[in-house]
Protein backbone atom coordinates (compact mmCIF):
# COMPACT_ATOMS: atom_id res chain seq x y z
CA UNK A 1 0.00 0.00 0.00
CA UNK A 2 2.87 2.37 0.87
CA UNK A 3 6.54 1.88 -0.02
CA UNK A 4 9.06 4.56 0.89
CA UNK A 5 12.62 4.06 -0.36
CA UNK A 6 15.64 6.22 0.43
CA UNK A 7 13.48 9.27 1.18
CA UNK A 8 15.67 12.29 1.82
CA UNK A 9 14.73 15.92 2.35
CA UNK A 10 16.70 18.99 3.42
CA UNK A 11 15.17 22.22 4.67
CA UNK A 12 17.17 25.40 5.24
CA UNK A 13 20.43 23.51 5.00
CA UNK A 14 19.31 21.01 7.65
CA UNK A 15 18.49 17.38 6.85
CA UNK A 16 14.84 16.83 7.76
CA UNK A 17 14.69 13.22 6.50
CA UNK A 18 17.70 11.01 5.84
CA UNK A 19 17.43 7.89 3.67
CA UNK A 20 14.11 6.71 5.15
CA UNK A 21 12.80 3.27 4.12
CA UNK A 22 9.30 2.23 5.18
CA UNK A 23 6.67 -0.27 4.06
CA UNK A 24 3.00 -0.29 5.06
CA UNK A 25 1.04 -3.29 3.85
CA UNK A 26 -2.74 -3.30 3.21
CA UNK A 27 -4.71 -3.50 6.44
CA UNK A 28 -1.76 -2.42 8.59
CA UNK A 29 -1.72 0.51 10.99
CA UNK A 30 1.69 2.15 11.31
CA UNK A 31 2.31 4.62 14.13
CA UNK A 32 5.20 7.06 13.75
CA UNK A 33 6.56 8.30 17.06
CA UNK A 34 9.51 10.38 18.17
CA UNK A 35 10.39 13.74 19.72
CA UNK A 36 9.19 17.07 18.36
CA UNK A 37 11.21 18.15 15.33
CA UNK A 38 12.22 14.61 14.43
CA UNK A 39 10.61 14.73 10.96
CA UNK A 40 7.41 12.78 11.65
CA UNK A 41 4.98 15.24 10.06
CA UNK A 42 7.44 16.00 7.27
CA UNK A 43 7.55 12.31 6.39
CA UNK A 44 3.76 12.12 6.32
CA UNK A 45 3.48 15.21 4.14
CA UNK A 46 6.06 13.87 1.69
CA UNK A 47 4.18 10.57 1.47
CA UNK A 48 1.00 12.26 0.20
CA UNK A 49 2.67 14.97 -1.88
CA UNK A 50 2.01 17.96 0.38
CA UNK A 51 5.77 18.52 0.48
CA UNK A 52 8.44 17.77 -2.08
CA UNK A 53 11.51 15.67 -1.32
CA UNK A 54 15.05 15.68 -2.66
CA UNK A 55 15.88 12.00 -3.21
CA UNK A 56 14.30 8.58 -3.02
CA UNK A 57 10.79 7.50 -3.99
CA UNK A 58 7.30 7.05 -2.59
CA UNK A 59 4.67 4.65 -3.85
CA UNK A 60 1.27 5.18 -2.21
CA UNK A 61 -1.90 3.33 -3.21
CA UNK A 62 -0.36 2.53 -6.57
CA UNK A 63 0.82 6.10 -7.30
CA UNK A 64 4.53 6.77 -7.73
CA UNK A 65 6.00 10.05 -6.41
CA UNK A 66 9.47 11.18 -7.45
CA UNK A 67 11.79 13.90 -6.12
CA UNK A 68 10.75 17.49 -6.81
CA UNK A 69 7.32 18.90 -7.65
CA UNK A 70 4.62 16.41 -8.57
CA UNK A 71 2.31 16.80 -11.59
CA UNK A 72 -1.07 18.24 -10.48
CA UNK A 73 -3.02 15.36 -12.02
CA UNK A 74 -0.92 12.85 -10.10
CA UNK A 75 -1.59 14.72 -6.85
CA UNK A 76 -5.32 14.68 -7.60
CA UNK A 77 -5.21 10.90 -7.94
CA UNK A 78 -3.19 10.57 -4.74
CA UNK A 79 -5.69 12.71 -2.80
CA UNK A 80 -8.58 10.54 -4.01
CA UNK A 81 -6.93 7.37 -2.69
CA UNK A 82 -5.18 8.75 0.41
CA UNK A 83 -7.27 10.61 2.98
CA UNK A 84 -5.60 13.08 5.35
CA UNK A 85 -6.64 14.06 8.89
CA UNK A 86 -4.84 17.08 10.31
CA UNK A 87 -4.07 18.16 13.87
CA UNK A 88 -6.16 21.34 13.55
CA UNK A 89 -9.19 19.74 11.84
CA UNK A 90 -9.19 22.13 8.80
CA UNK A 91 -12.98 22.07 8.48
CA UNK A 92 -14.81 24.75 6.51
CA UNK A 93 -16.28 27.01 9.20
CA UNK A 94 -19.13 28.22 6.97
CA UNK A 95 -20.38 24.69 6.20
CA UNK A 96 -22.34 22.31 8.39
CA UNK A 97 -20.81 19.01 9.47
CA UNK A 98 -22.73 17.10 6.80
CA UNK A 99 -21.74 19.56 4.08
CA UNK A 100 -18.06 19.36 5.11
CA UNK A 101 -18.22 15.58 4.69
CA UNK A 102 -20.23 15.67 1.46
CA UNK A 103 -18.14 18.33 -0.27
CA UNK A 104 -15.36 16.19 -1.82
CA UNK A 105 -17.64 13.42 -3.15
CA UNK A 106 -19.87 16.08 -4.70
CA UNK A 107 -17.20 18.41 -6.13
CA UNK A 108 -14.30 16.05 -6.82
CA UNK A 109 -16.10 12.79 -7.63
CA UNK A 110 -19.18 14.39 -9.23
CA UNK A 111 -21.64 12.61 -6.94
CA UNK A 112 -25.22 13.88 -6.92
CA UNK A 113 -25.92 16.24 -4.01
CA UNK A 114 -28.51 14.06 -2.31
CA UNK A 115 -26.43 10.91 -2.64
CA UNK A 116 -23.39 12.71 -1.24
CA UNK A 117 -25.44 13.97 1.71
CA UNK A 118 -26.84 10.50 2.40
CA UNK A 119 -23.35 9.05 2.43
CA UNK A 120 -22.14 11.90 4.64
CA UNK A 121 -24.88 11.31 7.21
CA UNK A 122 -24.00 7.62 7.25
CA UNK A 123 -20.36 8.45 7.92
CA UNK A 124 -21.27 10.93 10.66
CA UNK A 125 -23.32 8.16 12.23
CA UNK A 126 -20.30 5.87 12.03
CA UNK A 127 -18.27 8.35 14.10
CA UNK A 128 -21.18 8.97 16.50
CA UNK A 129 -22.24 12.38 15.22
CA UNK A 130 -25.36 11.84 13.11
CA UNK A 131 -27.35 14.09 15.45
CA UNK A 132 -24.87 16.93 14.79
CA UNK A 133 -25.16 16.83 10.99
CA UNK A 134 -26.54 20.38 10.77
CA UNK A 135 -24.04 21.86 13.25
CA UNK A 136 -21.31 24.29 12.18
CA UNK A 137 -17.75 23.43 13.29
CA UNK A 138 -17.62 26.42 15.64
CA UNK A 139 -20.40 24.93 17.77
CA UNK A 140 -18.67 21.54 18.15
CA UNK A 141 -16.06 20.45 20.66
CA UNK A 142 -12.53 19.71 19.47
CA UNK A 143 -13.16 15.97 19.66
CA UNK A 144 -16.35 16.31 17.66
CA UNK A 145 -14.60 18.41 15.02
CA UNK A 146 -11.86 15.82 14.68
CA UNK A 147 -14.46 13.08 14.25
CA UNK A 148 -16.10 15.14 11.49
CA UNK A 149 -12.65 15.43 9.89
CA UNK A 150 -12.28 11.64 10.02
CA UNK A 151 -15.71 11.20 8.43
CA UNK A 152 -14.64 13.66 5.72
CA UNK A 153 -11.50 11.62 5.06
CA UNK A 154 -13.60 8.47 4.76
CA UNK A 155 -16.04 10.08 2.32
CA UNK A 156 -13.85 9.37 -0.70
CA UNK A 157 -13.45 5.72 0.35
CA UNK A 158 -9.65 6.04 0.53
CA UNK A 159 -7.30 3.09 0.35
CA UNK A 160 -5.19 4.62 3.12
CA UNK A 161 -5.74 7.35 5.73
CA UNK A 162 -2.88 9.48 7.05
CA UNK A 163 -3.29 11.07 10.51
CA UNK A 164 -1.05 13.95 11.61
CA UNK A 165 -1.19 14.17 15.43
CA UNK A 166 -4.98 13.59 15.52
CA UNK A 167 -5.30 13.94 19.31
CA UNK A 168 -2.55 16.41 20.25
CA UNK A 169 -4.87 19.45 20.26
CA UNK A 170 -7.46 17.70 22.45
CA UNK A 171 -7.95 17.21 26.17
CA UNK A 172 -7.93 13.61 27.51
CA UNK A 173 -11.71 13.10 27.26
CA UNK A 174 -11.85 14.37 23.69
CA UNK A 175 -8.76 12.36 22.79
CA UNK A 176 -10.53 9.22 23.94
CA UNK A 177 -13.48 9.99 21.63
CA UNK A 178 -11.17 10.20 18.64
CA UNK A 179 -9.11 7.20 19.74
CA UNK A 180 -12.20 5.01 19.81
CA UNK A 181 -12.99 5.95 16.21
CA UNK A 182 -9.45 5.16 15.08
CA UNK A 183 -9.54 1.84 16.96
CA UNK A 184 -12.80 0.98 15.20
CA UNK A 185 -11.26 1.78 11.81
CA UNK A 186 -8.24 -0.39 12.64
CA UNK A 187 -10.51 -3.31 13.56
CA UNK A 188 -12.27 -2.88 10.23
CA UNK A 189 -8.99 -3.30 8.33
CA UNK A 190 -8.46 0.30 7.24
CA UNK A 191 -4.85 0.93 6.24
CA UNK A 192 -3.57 3.89 8.26
CA UNK A 193 -0.41 5.79 9.13
CA UNK A 194 -0.65 7.77 12.37
CA UNK A 195 1.90 10.37 13.47
CA UNK A 196 1.45 10.71 17.22
CA UNK A 197 3.02 11.59 20.55
CA UNK A 198 0.30 9.49 22.22
CA UNK A 199 1.82 6.10 22.99
CA UNK A 200 -1.55 4.82 24.24
CA UNK A 201 -2.97 5.46 20.77
CA UNK A 202 -0.02 3.66 19.19
CA UNK A 203 -0.34 0.68 21.53
CA UNK A 204 -4.07 0.27 20.90
CA UNK A 205 -4.10 0.72 17.14
CA UNK A 206 -0.72 0.01 15.59
CA UNK A 207 0.47 -3.10 13.80
CA UNK A 208 3.95 -1.62 13.68
CA UNK A 209 5.58 1.38 15.34
CA UNK A 210 8.31 3.47 13.74
CA UNK A 211 10.54 5.63 15.92
CA UNK A 212 11.96 8.61 14.06
CA UNK A 213 14.77 10.70 15.55
CA UNK A 214 16.55 13.52 13.68
CA UNK A 215 15.02 12.39 10.41
CA UNK A 216 16.19 8.78 10.69
CA UNK A 217 14.33 5.61 11.61
CA UNK A 218 15.99 4.35 14.79
CA UNK A 219 13.59 1.53 15.67
CA UNK A 220 10.80 -0.31 13.87
CA UNK A 221 8.72 -3.19 15.17
CA UNK A 222 5.60 -4.21 17.08
CA UNK A 223 4.31 -1.76 19.73
CA UNK A 224 5.39 -3.97 22.63
CA UNK A 225 8.99 -3.86 21.44
CA UNK A 226 9.33 -0.22 20.35
CA UNK A 227 7.25 1.29 23.16
CA UNK A 228 8.55 -0.90 25.98
CA UNK A 229 8.65 0.99 29.25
Amino acid sequence: MIAVTGLTKARGGVTALADVDLEVRPGEVTAIVGPSGSGKSTLLRCVNGLETFDAGSVCIAGHQLAPGPQPPRLLERVRRDAGMVFQQFNLFANLSAVDNVALAPRVVAGMATEEARRRAIGLLDRVGLASFAAARPGTLSGGQQQRVAIARALAMEPKVILFDEPTSALDPAMSEEVLEVIVDLARGGQTMVVVTHDHALARRTATQVVELIAGRITRLGPPAAVLAG
